[in-house]
């Protein structure tokens, strides 16, 4: 069969070949040496990595700097994800993204600020006009920091096209980064596909042991395959001096010299990211915490980066034919490791394989499916899963086991409990929990509809109903009840729920509201005293705060200040 290629129609060839608005030259948001910790399309839980993550030296406070000029299109501030975010909109259509700062410079931090206060929120965003916040290149725009779903200080950058499409920012800008490292393969997989197949007999995953051939080249001894085989690399790539594994460029398979297979990371859209599930191997990540990237294409496979495929990446190996397979896999400087791999055709009688286990629960990813007993339901949407198949479903009580955790779910699965036995005051406690394999139950968002709860889920596992009659906690940090607090610049207070989580917090100062920032990995709130909300002498504090099933508990104390 020739060879076939796609045409990505989604990038428009990732708009960076010949567009003639491309007349930008976008700068380092940074002013110190760049050294990356995080990549474009890298592999991550749920999703592909939209941007660059860029090392502060392990500090908060980075001068962080307008890539091009523009104007601040969007303003987000969120207790997770991105925590503190500016968008910046640019004269060709693109914006750029710089996430988990720990402040927007002064001009910025007072126009959202302002609504911060007329809404009484923390949690906002807002979409400034273009004559609200202009913005020059290499202007300072806000500071570093590690604000939101941020495991450490670092600046989280990002390009996206006018669809507000992530693009590679390689192609853009970082011009100074040098890189001379060769990516690096952790671990080389055959699958064999069809009923026939084998990989040195065995009809399951194989892991092919490798060796140096040279310094840019591994290979393996001669396997013995027959049938529809795939393969799957565990590899990643290094920048500079860093030691961090980031993700690669480009991966191309070939067959007997010719090129059979490429993938290319460049662009997406948010709406793919997820399908990142259904091309790794989802269970071997799930059991093994590492991302096996299939270079085949099943069904319901929907990722944007392959732009070259013959026969979906398969291989079709015949008996008494040899074949030489071949792995390249480049970054984006191109720096490669080659992985050679000799097949040798020969077709094996193999045991019949044990069907999978018929059970009463067959869902089909192209149907809407529910199932019920006693007083839970479970709703499948159309796509829920990317293969038909049966499912372990345990019903115990108000309790369900919704199969197993190595099976990855593309849209989320509904799980209802009738709850109608219940007083009412018993179901304002009551939520639904994911129950842990070791006994811990984490509250799992519970939409409370008169006699039925219902919970959305992409996680198989065990969920049941629990109670929480626990109020939250609310301790103060650096003050006590009717101390003076003239030279001090901030006030804090550590706030804590063991069970369903914060849901809301409000803290007023002489009964008015003031601005408090939350840190939920810190469980510290925090008010900066130059908001100049507090008056000369004795200061009234109340801080409230509620978790999901409404149980609040209320701090309050005196606050003495000389502003």
């Amino acid at each position: 069969m020739g060879y076939k290629r796609i045409t990505i129609i989604i990038c428009f060839l990732v708009g960076f070949l010949s567009n003639a608005q491309d007349s930008l030259s976008y700068q380092s948001p940074l002013d110190i040496k760049l050294l990356p910790s995080g990549s474009f399309g890298e592999l991550r839980s749920n999703h592909f990595h939209a941007g660059f993550d860029l090392k502060t030296n392990r500090q908060i406070g980075k001068k962080v700097y307008a890539s091009e000029k523009g104007y601040v299109s969007r303003i987000k501030v969120k207790r997770f994800g991105y925590g503190k975010a500016l968008y910046i909109k640019h004269p060709d259509g693109k914006t750029s993204v710089y996430a988990h700062l720990s402040k927007f410079n002064p001009k910025i931090q007072k126009w959202i600020k302002k609504y911060q206060y007329q809404q009484e929120t923390y949690a906002i965003q807002k979409f400034p006009g273009k004559n609200s916040l202009p913005v020059k290149k290499g202007e300072l725009i806000a500071y570093s920091g590690n604000s939101g779903s941020s495991s450490g200080p670092h600046l989280h950058f990002e390009i996206r096209d006018e669809q507000s499409r992530p693009l590679n920012p390689l192609h853009y800008t970082f011009d100074q980064l040098k890189d001379d490292r060769q990516p690096q393969v952790k671990g080389l997989y055959l699958y064999p596909v069809s009923n026939d197949a084998h990989i040195n007999g065995s009809q399951k995953r194989t892991r092919i042991v490798m060796r140096k051939k040279n310094r840019r080249t591994k290979e393996t001894n001669p396997v013995e395959a027959y049938g529809k085989i795939g393969i799957g690399i565990n590899a990643y790539d290094q920048f500079g001096l860093t030691v961090n594994h980031v993700g690669l460029y480009k991966i191309t398979t070939y067959v007997n010299g010719k090129k059979h297979f490429q993938m290319k990371f460049d662009c997406f859209p948010f709406s793919k990211s997820r399908y990142i599930n259904r091309m790794i191997d989802y269970a071997f990540y799930k059991e093994n915490k590492k991302r096996i990237n299939k270079l085949f294409i099943q069904n319901n496979n929907k990722v944007p980066f392959y732009t070259f495929q013959d026969q979906k990446g398969y291989f079709l190996i015949k008996h008494q034919h040899d074949y030489k397979l071949k792995v390249v896999l480049e970054d984006f400087h191109g720096n490669t490791k080659t992985v050679e791999i000799p097949i040798k055709g020969n077709k094996k009688s193999l045991k019949k394989g044990v069907n999978n286990r018929k059970t009463p629960y067959y869902v089909k990813t192209g149907e809407a499916q529910m199932y019920e007993e006693d007083k839970i339901d479970v709703y499948f949407p159309k796509g829920a899963l990317y293969e038909d198949q049966y499912l372990d479903v345990d019903f115990q009580g108000e309790t369900i086991q919704l199969h197993n955790y190595k099976t990855p779910i593309h849209k989320p699965v509904t799980i209802g409990f009738d709850v109608s036995h219940y007083s009412a005051k018993d179901r304002e406690k009551l939520f639904i929990a994911r129950v842990m394999p070791w006994g811990s139950k984490y509250y799992s968002k519970t939409i409370k509809e008169k006699n039925r709860f219902y919970t959305k889920t992409k996680t198989f596992g065990k969920y049941t109903l629990s109670s929480d009659r626990v109020n939250p906690t609310i301790k103060p940090v650096n003050f006590r009840d009717n101390k003076w607090m003239s030279n001090y610049r901030y006030l804090k207070l550590k706030i804590n729920d063991e069970h369903t989580g914060i849901d809301t917090y409000r803290a007023t100062v002489n009964g008015k509201f003031i601005l408090m920032e939350y840190d939920y990995k810190t469980d510290t709130i925090t008010y900066d005293f130059n908001d100049d909300k507090f008056v000369d002498g004795e200061n009234k504090l109340k801080v409230v705060v509620s978790d999901k099933v409404g149980n609040t508990a209320i701090f309050e104390a005196k606050i003495n200040r000389k502003n």
